[in-house]
């Protein structure tokens, strides 16, 4: 079975060959793969969900997965396809979100006929118009066709905006809270019926592309919840790394869920990302 997921996968890095550096390391000159080199590939390819966690946890920060450290190839591919404009990335990126996705869901109790709803962060408009769209909504398309090949009853839904905000990588731990929370607001179509029914039934996960203090996630948690939407949990495509000298956390160890692609359990060792407002995203 995982064997299968990652021959797809493999098959969606091979599916187009883009000219240029390799996404991954930068290296020139050599056949790619979807934009990666066949090292970067067999990398990403070998990815398994875990369960991260930032040091320290920020208030209402839920479970939360991911399919490597920020690092490496990973890396790479994700500045790629946000940075650099190399969009077809979005597929193979998006797979690998629905191995995270499939792993939080299940830790939450999920079975694949239940509706699974995948909320990505929202994008400002200053940042989608820099990208060229909202990239997270993009990835979270592409999990979704993923996972439904894979038999979960699995949608988008984006019942969240974004104001203007800071760029997060001039902000600490306390100004990416602050930030993040003031930025977001629920759609006003949802704001009427927030206090007379949940207004989305299912599983609900909180996707982003890389997870740092964990400021965000709480954020989007908090705001989904003033409108009676309870998260499950939240799952993202790299966790940056705990820097020496910091003290862990504890995390409570996945149980087994149902079996079923895309996606093995999620490892009991858990990678903890740092909270100390170096850049990179919430």
């Amino acid at each position: 079975m995982r064997t299968a997921r990652w021959s797809r996968l493999g098959a969606d890095l091979a599916d187009l060959v883009l000219p240029g550096a390799c996404a991954g390391c930068g290296a020139e000159r050599v056949p790619l793969r979807f934009g990666a080199c066949a090292g970067c590939a067999a990398a990403l390819e070998a990815l398994t969900a875990f369960a991260t966690a930032p040091v320290p946890p920020p208030p209402g920060m839920p479970f939360c997965t991911a399919v490597g450290p920020y690092a490496g190839p990973l890396r790479g591919v994700l500045l790629a396809y946000k940075e650099k404009g190399r969009h077809r990335l979005a597929r193979p990126l998006g797979s690998l979100l629905a191995v995270a996705v499939a792993a939080a869901a299940r830790q939450g109790g999920a079975a694949r006929e239940a509706p699974l709803h995948l909320i990505p962060v929202p994008s400002t408009a200053a940042a989608a118009r820099e990208r060229h769209g909202d990239h997270m909504a993009r990835l979270a398309t592409h999990a979704v066709r993923r996972l439904r090949g894979a038999g979960w009853n699995a949608d988008v839904r984006q019942p969240l905006r974004a104001l203007p905000r800071p760029d997060s990588a001039s902000l600490d731990v306390a100004g990416r809270a602050t930030a993040a929370e003031s930025s977001l607001r629920i759609k006003d179509t949802r704001i009427r019926n927030a206090r007379r029914r949940p207004t989305m039934r299912g599983t609900l996960i909180v996707v982003d592309d890389i997870v740092t203090t964990g400021a965000t996630l709480a954020a989007v948690t908090g705001r989904l919840r003033e409108a009676n939407m309870q998260v499950t949990g939240a799952a993202v495509l790299a966790a940056t790394q705990l820097r020496a000298g910091r003290a862990p956390i504890r995390v409570r160890a996945p149980t087994a869920g149902p079996p079923g692609p895309p996606g093995p359990k999620v490892r009991k060792s858990v990678p903890l990302t740092r909270g100390d407002g170096r850049p990179a995203a919430g």
